[in-house]
């Protein structure tokens, strides 16, 4: 087991780059993808992993990086809103379905629904849909404009 004091340098994986940064053991990745990396698509909303704002992909599932050490992160593949580069099926679809209100969940919904498209590329049944949108919080309840989209992404070809 690695033991890390004081502020460390540890490599991070973002979006198919590699950033060299300095943490403290305490550090969670979604503050170093904010502070340190300039990366604000993932957003600090309740900090307790309720909300799924702050979801980021790490290892190709989604993961919310509130509760993820930046340490722990070291060593695997974290991809965010920004590495998307706007041309994933899920943003256009998320724009045609008009799935989103006040904007401040969109991109946690935008990584669940990228990764549930990654790990089912044909159509899942609508339970596992659910299952996985329900990682997400939407005050806005936006989530009949969200499940719209998740269905027109399955359509629009990348």
């Amino acid at each position: 087991m690695v033991q890390y004091e004081g502020k460390t340098v540890i490599s991070l994986q973002v979006n198919g780059e590699t950033f060299e940064v300095a943490v403290r053991p305490s550090d969670i990745l979604l503050d170093i993808l904010r502070e340190q990396l300039g990366l604000t698509s993932a957003k600090a909303g309740c900090l307790n992993g309720d909300c799924g704002a702050c979801t980021v992909i790490v290892d190709g599932l989604p993961a919310k990086s509130c509760l993820m050490l930046a340490v722990e992160a070291e060593g695997h593949v974290i991809l965010t809103v920004e590495g998307l580069g706007g041309l994933a099926p899920i943003q256009k679809a998320f724009v045609d379905a008009d799935a989103f209100q006040c904007g401040y969940c969109t991109s946690g919904f935008l990584i669940v629904c990228h990764a549930l498209k990654m790990n089912y590329p044909v159509l899942p049944e609508e339970y596992i849909i659910e299952e996985w949108l329900q990682s997400n919080l939407c005050r806005c309840t936006s989530y009949q404009e969200i499940r719209k989209a998740v269905h027109l992404m399955y359509e629009i070809q990348a």
